[in-house]
């Protein structure tokens, strides 16, 4: 019998008709369906769409448009964005009108916006009494996202141009005077700034202050990338969400980084349905654009896929062959058995680890130290790319500092750590600590571990903040 490549994955799938809804009435409040996933019952793995139903103030209620950048070093995302751009602004009007502040967030880009009315507002706005400690800063997850197991691996950067269009991309940004990693310089022309209404702004500080200075209650928000910026920026909505601001994801005005050649090997919406279940589940509730502006949602052009919400996949770890194909989500410390899901019992020959750390401003960059249980000899490790030098410790320890140049404080740091194990070595049975002045911190949890032997496996494209999933930071 045929099966579905849904079946074949381990896909959940779900499906529903398409509704036409009429414009909301001029003056009316926001009447939105929240849909979130949730597990019943809990532990089962048995998720399935909820929806509630809320009436928003749209006086209390904020739009941040998240980085809708001119331009992208991803060819592909930029054509995903200027499909759903017009869109984007048609919302952004239809709240202004209702009486919604629109806050435009396109990050690195204020130098092109210095003295426009909108920006200038913003840096204006009174502080906050009750302005959190950390809202400045990038958030890579927040205690509600703990458990949570990230539906893909973004550690590339998630670029899914056609080589050959990537290289002529690449070209033409240089001609047009462009850094090509980073080509952004101003939000998408296709987005309207209001100079009399709206705000710029792309620091979590000041909307913070933008939002209690207009008692805002509830944002709505839309942009780019999901399951980067969107979720993580200083502004994004894991800050919002954990600092008590109900927010919700506009789930068909979004996009994600994810390349299809990557885990779980999806087509490239299919990637962004199960960022957008992990946002469901996990951090905050999405809508759909037609509950504002009437008609239907969105659905991409480039979408080729039939009618369908990828809720969850589940990690194929089924022979070795697939534990040397990718990096694969374990705990440590523990054995072979228990790190590779049962697949093999020992192991000799190299292997990789790889998790991520947040390291707080208090720590400083200096005098960090790591202790690797497995000997120099055997042992290589990297922060962020850069080399940690490794010397002998007690009872058959590597021990090093953490090069100071390659820290970032307040920020997910990517460690990883290659090892050439011998037989009955038994895995990893004792943790990786850092100590850091008074602090030790065993770094027992989430990692990712790959069989075998690459010299690029040391790094990742983009800091590890943009590049490593919420379930695999440690946060001190």
């Amino acid at each position: 019998m045929k099966r579905t490549l849904f079946a074949l994955l381990g896909l959940s799938v779900w499906s529903q008709a398409l509704v036409v809804l009429p414009a909301p009435a001029v003056g009316a409040e926001f009447s939105l369906k929240l849909r979130r996933v949730v597990e019943e019952p809990a532990g089962s793995g048995n998720l399935k769409r909820a929806y509630e139903q809320q009436s928003w103030n749209p006086a209390q209620t904020a739009v941040i448009i998240c980085d809708t950048w001119d331009l992208h070093h991803c060819q592909n995302a930029v054509r995903r964005l200027e499909e759903f751009a017009p869109r984007i602004n048609e919302l952004a009007k239809r709240a202004r009108a209702e009486g919604a502040i629109i806050i435009h967030a396109p990050s690195d880009c204020m130098p092109a916006y210095a003295g426009h009315p909108a920006r200038v507002r913003a840096e204006q706005a009174p502080r906050a009494a009750n302005l959190p400690a950390d809202i400045a800063n990038w958030c890579s997850r927040i205690p509600s996202e703990e458990q949570a197991l990230y539906p893909i691996d973004q550690s590339d950067g998630g670029e899914d141009d056609d080589p050959k269009e990537h290289a002529e991309w690449v070209e033409k940004l240089k001609a047009q005077g462009r850094n090509p990693g980073t080509p952004w310089k101003t939000q998408s022309a296709l987005i309207e700034i209001d100079g009399e209404k709206d705000y710029i702004s792309d620091k979590g500080d000041e909307v913070w202050n933008i939002l209690q200075a207009r008692g805002i209650q509830r944002v709505i928000m839309t942009g780019v990338h999901t399951n980067m910026c969107v979720l993580g920026r200083p502004f994004g909505l894991r800050q919002l969400v954990r600092n008590g601001i109900a927010a919700v994801l506009v789930r068909d005005l979004t996009d994600c980084m994810y390349n299809p050649a990557r885990w779980p090997y999806v087509d490239h919406f299919t990637g962004n349905d199960l960022v957008i279940s992990h946002v469901e589940r996990f951090v905050a509730p999405t809508i759909s654009s037609d509950q504002i502006l009437g008609g239907r949602p969105l659905r991409s052009g480039f979408d080729k896929r039939p009618h369908s919400h990828v809720l969850a996949v589940t990690r194929p770890r089924t022979d070795k062959a697939g534990l040397e194909k990718q990096w694969n989500l374990t705990r440590l410390p523990a054995d072979w058995t228990k790190i590779s899901a049962g697949i093999i019992t020992d192991q000799a020959g190299p292997a990789w680890i790889r998790t991520a750390i947040k390291i707080p401003t208090a720590w400083g960059t200096e005098g960090i130290r790591i202790v690797i249980p497995a000997a120099p000899a055997a042992t290589k490790a990297w922060l962020n790319g850069t080399a940690i030098e490794l010397q002998p410790g007690a009872e058959g320890t590597s021990e090093g500092v953490l090069p100071t140049a390659a820290v970032v404080l307040d920020d997910a740091n990517l460690l990883v750590i290659r090892r050439e194990h011998a037989a009955g070595d038994g895995g990893w049975p004792a943790a990786i600590v850092l100590r850091a002045k008074e602090t030790t911190v065993e770094l027992k949890g989430g990692w990712q571990f790959r069989l075998g032997d690459d010299a690029a496996w040391s790094n990742i494209p983009l800091p590890a903040r943009f590049g490593i999933g919420p379930d695999l930071v440690f946060q001190p």
